[in-house]
């Protein structure tokens, strides 16, 4: 039951975007084409939940054994690099499609800072590797599911007659509140 909570809380109440601000750069920024939002989602998730096993291996069995605990971002950023530019060659060897379209954002991965922040969570919230694990993928899905909403909206948007002083960024930004707002209906789930 405690997994579930997890999830849910992850993915609805607590999303990583919409309810603690953390990826918002990608989110606003990839989020104009459906498609470009479910590769870039891909591409989250995966690095998010690599990322996360892998530091919070480093954390328990490097950083703490070792009393190195004020090296932790440092080398949680170091981590996150490598496995960027490691989907990166992944990615342009599979799909250059994709790859062309995500474009500057790929790297822009790097300096995400969902994927740092979840790696500091697990942390903090003093969670098992089960629980880290069910935490990273429950955060990526959370991700997945606003930035694809998001981008569906903003293709809706782009074939509606919007006023022209609303258009681009300030017609996103009321659109991501909206969506932020109906998220919060689930805050009384967990």
């Amino acid at each position: 039951m405690e997994y579930i909570l997890i999830f849910i809380a992850a993915v609805f109440v607590n999303n990583i975007v919409l309810a603690q601000f953390l990826g918002i750069c990608p989110f606003l920024g990839v989020s104009k084409k459906v498609d470009t939002a479910l590769g870039m989602s891909a591409a989250v998730t995966f690095v998010l939940t690599i990322a996360t096993i892998v530091t919070f291996l480093i954390q328990k069995y490097i950083l703490d054994s070792f009393g190195l605990g004020f090296m932790q971002t440092i080398s949680f950023i170091l981590v996150i690099a490598a496995l960027v530019q490691m989907v990166e060659i992944v990615l342009k060897k599979v799909s250059p499609s994709l790859y062309q379209a995500l474009g500057v954002f790929l790297p822009l991965i790097t300096t995400n800072c969902c994927i740092l922040g979840v790696a500091i969570l697990v942390i903090q919230k003093e969670y098992n590797l089960l629980e880290t694990i069910v935490y990273s993928v429950s955060t990526a899905i959370g991700f997945a599911l606003a930035l694809i909403i998001f981008a569906g909206i903003r293709e809706q948007l782009s074939m509606t007659k919007v006023p022209e002083s609303m258009k681009g960024t300030p017609i996103a930004l009321i659109t991501a509140g909206l969506l932020a707002m109906a998220f919060m209906g689930f805050s009384g789930i967990v």
